[in-house]
């Protein structure tokens, strides 16, 4: 079992360790990455441990963690384009097609061997009516 977080710092690490594991094409929400990393982590944490990155940003797909509505929340250039170059395709509100590239969250046995919690399953959300015409 790992050791809870200490500091701010400590959260740092391990949620740069989960947003490691999404895959390129898949996105995850700052709060996915906090319910992942728990130990009292939140959505707000993941989102100063990202914007600290400086230069891990290199190695660690910060591109790939987005807010809950599929929008993009950093005000920098580039997120968007990473995304796109990596298959993430958007809505004409220009958020991404959740349905399609939304991470499920790492395997139980990942998350339990490294110290995580695994994802909840998410409630499948219907199409609306005019999807279902095709």
């Amino acid at each position: 079992m790992s050791t809870p977080p200490r500091d701010e710092r400590d959260y740092f690490e391990r949620i740069y360790t989960v947003t490691a594991q999404v895959p390129p094409g898949q996105v995850a929400t700052y709060g996915d990455i906090a319910a992942i990393v728990g130990d009292g982590c939140d959505a707000r944490v993941v989102g100063h441990a990202l914007g600290a990155l400086g230069a891990r940003a290199d190695s660690v797909p910060w591109q790939r963690v987005i807010n809950r509505t599929g929008g993009i929340s950093t005000s920098g250039y580039g997120q968007r384009e990473a995304l796109e170059a990596e298959g993430v395709t958007f809505d004409e509100r220009d958020h991404v097609r959740m349905a399609s590239h939304h991470w499920t969250g790492p395997s139980e046995t990942w998350a339990r061997a490294h110290g995580f919690q695994p994802l909840p399953p998410r409630e499948v959300k219907t199409p609306d009516a005019q999807l279902k015409l095709f």
